[in-house]
């Protein structure tokens, strides 16, 4: 007999082709509860017949926290946990089971394993904790947009944590993601001394190429009081470092990235961006020096700003490079090595290997590397 009474809600808008497998993810919930809100496809009609409740919103304005909000008042009231997940997030069978076993009566929500994206193996390349499971009163959704779940519950907030519950993320690549923006831009309105609102806000101009203003809006978040994190401080400041690349200001965009290194030096991410930086400017001192300072950090930090990149082949393929150019060559070659170990289809890899290879072993003379 189960434990708990498990209430699974979601919103949806035209995912049709997700709904099988979604639904058998989450089958092993007492209820699946869906708020569509506008879907032109068959969402609706396969979910309910899939077992699924399904009411039928309009939002408008468009705010996510709006929705979700509605979506969880249409949980039963004698709901004991609430989960909320999007139809293009696929439960780890036996998350029941997982949720039920570690679930403590004191607890108001719990983090769990978040796949946000893959390698080509499909192996998880980016992961960190996800915290959308909460009790079933307390909470309400807040931002209009990278919502959160607040608590405004009696007593204290109390977070637990599902060893082994693993939530994946099959994002479906064509929606168009415009709307983020403004919403973006109204969630700084509404939260102007939110840290965490006005890094991605200037993360968001970053992508949309609107560089002084990511610029801008990274630096205010860096002089913010409540900006404290170091690792986000250090991901500011990366952003700000590449839309001054961008701009073309190369001296501006180094600078920032050292500022990013002295932020926060147990991550690899600002190594990175130097590396490259020295690749281009055949700088190969700079790049073998920031290679050897980047592989020294052996462990990732777990949270949502790892770039995967980090912890591929990049470093030891730069690393090869620059111990070559510096006629290190044996470095090289177990830099090259390790590269291929990682990345081992890379045929660019496979030719720089050769090339130091014959430096060592042959003594034809060098060979410029890709």
């Amino acid at each position: 007999m189960n434990k708990y009474k498990i209430c699974v809600y979601a919103i949806s808008k035209n995912e049709e082709k997700f709904v099988d497998r979604w639904m058998d993810a989450v089958s092993e919930a007492d209820q699946v509860i869906v708020t569509d809100t506008g879907s032109t496809d068959g969402t609706v009609e396969k979910l309910r017949s899939r077992g699924a409740v399904v009411y039928e919103e309009n939002i408008s304005p468009w705010r996510f926290d709006t929705a979700r909000n509605i979506a969880l008042a249409h949980v039963p009231e004698d709901a004991d946990i609430c989960v909320s997940n999007d139809l293009d997030e696929v439960f780890e069978p036996g998350w029941r089971e997982k949720l039920e076993g570690s679930w403590r009566p004191e607890y108001t929500r719990v983090s769990y394993l978040f796949t946000w994206s893959y390698n080509a193996d499909g192996s998880p390349s980016k992961q960190f904790p996800m915290e959308k499971i909460h009790k079933r009163h307390g909470f309400r959704w807040v931002r209009p947009v990278h919502e959160i779940l607040e608590y405004h519950g009696p007593g204290e907030d109390r977070m637990g944590w599902i060893n082994g519950l693993v939530l994946n993320h099959y994002p479906d690549l064509s929606k168009p993601r415009g709307q983020y923006l403004p919403l973006l831009e109204l969630s700084v309105q509404e939260n102007p001394w939110d840290d965490r609102i006005m890094f991605w806000l200037g993360r968001e101009y970053m992508y949309h190429g609107k560089y002084d203003l990511s610029i801008q809006t990274l630096k205010r978040h860096l002089e913010l009081s409540s900006a404290k994190w170091d690792e986000e401080r250090s991901a500011s400041m990366r952003f700000i470092a590449y839309c001054y690349e961008a701009k073309g200001e190369q001296k501006e965009a180094k600078t920032w990235l050292f500022r990013a290194i002295a932020e926060c030096p147990n991550v690899r991410e600002p190594y990175l961006g130097l590396i490259k930086t020295g690749y281009k400017e055949g700088n190969w001192p700079l790049v073998y020096a920031m290679v050897k300072n980047g592989l020294a950090i052996h462990r990732k930090t777990g949270s949502y700003l790892v770039d995967p990149e980090c912890w591929g082949f990049a470093f030891y393929d730069y690393g090869a490079i620059s111990a070559y150019r510096l006629g290190l060559y044996q470095e090289a070659l177990s830099y090259a090595k390790k590269a291929l170990e990682i990345e081992g289809t890379n045929e660019r890899l496979k030719s720089n290997l050769e090339i130091i290879e014959k430096e060592m072993n042959k003594n034809v003379g060098k060979e410029a590397l890709s």
